[in-house]
């Protein structure tokens, strides 16, 4: 199949600090990878340099062939641990203002965005007064505007009651359906497991294992 994203030898250092040190990975088209790890093994820091919010300090990373990401961020979804929403603002408000944001790019509806999160686009609270569920939810309806192929979503789960937890996990799961690609983060693994094709463990910025749901480590991954 396919590599949707490949990274060559990354590294990225800060002064004298290794947050990610020589990872070589290949990420499937259509696949969810589920990134596991503790608090600062370089999970978030391998989201952002896929989505080319940061550039590697050394190697490469390359998505839809020969792309660096800055070039394709018409193509990638990022969703941030934090929410960035506007708090006084209901979330049809938020996405339409997000959605202005797209001058050249064509995106679906605000209200088709919330309603595929299964949220109710005519709902006039603030999202202020949101539940944590609600939030990241709408967080999501926001990634979703511009039609992404590729989502890149850092700790989804985070903060939520189980009920909430289910609902997103329902939600990338039905997107990872629809053919789009998902590497997400969390510590939560015994939730995302279902909706995995690969989990990938991070220490110390190196990959400690790739395994592929449901079998024993896999070859594939080079740190």
């Amino acid at each position: 199949m396919a590599s949707l994203v490949e990274l060559e030898s990354v590294s990225k250092v800060y002064g004298s600090f290794a947050a990610l040190r020589k990872i070589s990975l290949r990420f499937e088209a259509g696949r969810c990878y589920v990134l596991l790890g503790e608090n600062g093994a370089g999970k978030s820091t391998l989201l952002r340099l896929i989505a080319g919010l940061l550039k590697p300090t050394y190697g490469s990373v390359r998505v839809f062939g020969d792309h660096q990401p800055s070039e394709a961020r018409d193509r990638i979804g990022y969703m941030s641990h934090a929410p960035m929403l506007y708090d006084e603002l209901s979330g049809v408000e938020n996405l339409r203002y997000f959605a202005s944001l797209y001058r050249e790019q064509s995106c679906i509806t605000p209200e088709a965005a919330l309603q595929a999160v299964g949220l109710e686009p005519a709902l006039a609270r603030p999202v202020g007064q949101y539940s944590q569920g609600m939030r990241q939810r709408t967080s999501l309806a926001r990634v979703l505007l511009a039609q992404p192929k590729l989502l890149l979503l850092d700790e989804p789960f985070s903060n939520m009651d189980a009920a909430s937890a289910q609902q997103m996990l329902a939600l990338v799961g039905r997107l990872r359906g629809e053919g789009k690609t998902v590497i997400l983060t969390t510590h939560q693994r015994e939730l995302a497991e279902p909706i995995a094709n690969f989990l990938l463990t991070l220490q110390a910025g190196s990959v400690a294992s790739l395994i592929e749901a449901g079998r024993s480590a896999i070859a594939g991954a080079r740190s």
